[in-house]
């Protein structure tokens, strides 16, 4: 047996589990987003999984450990990676079709697809410490080194998974990845089993090779499925209202951005990016705003278009949508657009006096919102970055009264704790209980908003102003109090 190689063992088991861990976060959050509420249930999951793991791999070790039981437990790792890479669309699809819910479809679909392979992965250090143990004197520093080892493979898996290889390879890629790593680190084991091995692992490529193939086809369609350094993103064309678009989309619940394929590039698909044009009520057609949300940059081409003599600035946290926005949305350089590539939180905390006739937040999705953008905080430094009458307008996801309303209504009572006056237009409908896309909008002036306009189109969205209570039953959201996960997955109970 080579001198190092159970050392090597448990540095590449311990790289595997954190791999998997974060691979993981980018399965999962097409589904059911990439909140707290998700990250919570993964890493609390993958630590249990590997505490059953320590301790089964324990017992069986005290029984009579042998070199061709590690293999096997490897071995079986692999083939549990695979299922992982295998089943997940189907088991989250199946999931949230049976529960509805997203708590539910979160930990039930996370313990199917992760836990499994993590119980194998934990077993590997207690077992490979009982194999290296050659006296009991030396007990303490054989297992300390050993974990020590496996922990520093963890923080390689970690460094590795983050920096480098979801950001240029996709989840399934990286799952078989990782299961061939493991068969060739349990043939290096126990080389007599290398022919049933070989077979999983020309097995393992051969699928791997397929998903490579089937990415290539969906390119040839016009179907872009990326991973950037912050989500998966995905490009598709389709037909809406009888017109060709192309869709960007970051989760299975919603379209973040949209682009006519047979008009204008600068049109706008979605009603709600329509309703930002209200901008216009409370700015000179010179006026300079503010993005805090890129995406495609379907509104930014539309505001540019709209106002010839006006300027935005769009602060987009992940530099490669605006690749992709140039690459597929026709989005062009423009002296007039500036673009910054970093939290909108810490973009403002940065932000001067007076800078911006309006401020658009066009960030929070339907799964996940950052919850630094939506504090009292954060409306403060909105507030303070606006020029005297300026405004702020948020889209929001959510319904104005019960329960799938919670997030809104915080929200509504936040912005109406730092604006003197706030107002809320409904996109789709005047029904208060139905979830929908709705635009805040915050003025800075005390005068009221100027309810009338030339434009047809504008005036119809002045019409759909809601002109009913709103209940002042939620807390205000600071940056020490903000349960916006909670509130949100409500919306999907």
């Amino acid at each position: 047996m080579n001198k190092y190689l159970i050392e090597w063992t448990v540095f590449i088991c311990g790289a595997v589990v954190m791999i998997l861990e974060l691979v993981g976060s980018r399965i999962l959050a097409p589904h059911v987003g990439a909140s707290l509420m998700v990250w919570t249930s993964l890493i609390g999951i993958i630590l249990g999984s590997l505490s059953v793991g320590y301790y089964w791999g324990g017992k069986l070790a005290d029984k009579n450990a042998r070199l061709s039981e590690l293999a096997q437990i490897i071995f079986i790792g692999a083939l549990l990676v695979v299922c992982t890479a295998l089943l997940k669309e189907s088991v989250l699809n199946l999931c949230y079709s049976l529960f509805q819910n997203l708590y539910l479809t979160t930990l039930v679909a996370t313990c199917i697809l992760f836990a499994p392979a993590s119980v194998a992965l934990g077993m590997v250090s207690p077992y490979a410490a009982k194999l290296k143990m050659l006296d009991t004197a030396h007990a303490g520093s054989t297992i300390g080194s050993l974990y020590a080892l496996s922990t520093i493979g963890s923080i390689v898996g970690t460094f590795l998974a983050g920096f480098f290889l979801i950001a240029f390879f996709g989840s399934t890629i990286i799952l078989y990845v990782l299961a061939a790593l493991l068969v060739l680190n349990a043939i290096l084991i126990h080389r007599q089993a290398l022919l049933l091995k070989g077979i999983v692992l020309v097995l393992i490529v051969g699928i791997g090779s397929t998903v490579v193939i089937r990415g290539a086809f969906a390119r040839l369609v016009g179907v872009v499925d990326v991973d950037t350094n912050y989500q998966r993103v995905q490009i598709y064309p389709t037909t809406y209202r009888d017109r060709s678009v192309r869709l960007l989309r970051t989760d299975f619940f919603s379209v973040q951005s949209g682009m006519f394929l047979d008009g204008d590039s600068s049109e706008l698909v979605f009603d709600y990016t329509k309703m930002y044009d209200l901008v216009g009520q409370v700015q000179a057609s010179s006026g300079h705003a503010l993005l805090i949300g890129g995406a495609a940059y379907s509104y930014p081409k539309a505001y540019l278009k709209k106002f010839p003599a006006g300027a935005m600035d769009v602060v987009e946290l992940d530099p490669r949508l605006t690749e992709l926005a140039h690459q597929y949305f026709g989005l062009k350089d423009d002296a007039r657009l500036r673009i910054f590539h970093e939290d909108g939180r810490v973009f403002l905390n940065t932000v001067s006096p007076a800078t911006y006739d309006s401020i658009l937040v066009d960030a929070y999705s339907s799964l996940s919102i950052p919850y630094q953008l939506a504090t009292r905080e954060a409306v403060q430094k909105m507030h303070d970055a606006l020029r005297e009458n300026g405004a702020v307008l948020v889209n929001i996801v959510g319904s104005i009264e019960g329960g799938k309303g919670e997030f809104f209504r915080a929200e509504y009572a936040t912005y109406k704790s730092v604006f003197p006056r706030v107002y809320v237009f409904w996109v789709k409908s005047d029904q208060a209980d139905e979830v929908q896309n709705l635009m805040l909008v915050a003025t800075k002036s005390d005068q009221s908003l100027l309810m009338s306009s030339d434009d047809p189109e504008i005036s119809q969205y002045l019409k759909q102003l809601w002109g009913k209570e709103i209940k002042a039953d939620m807390n205000i959201l600071t940056d020490e109090h903000a349960p916006v996960d909670w509130y949100m997955q409500k919306m999907y109970q």
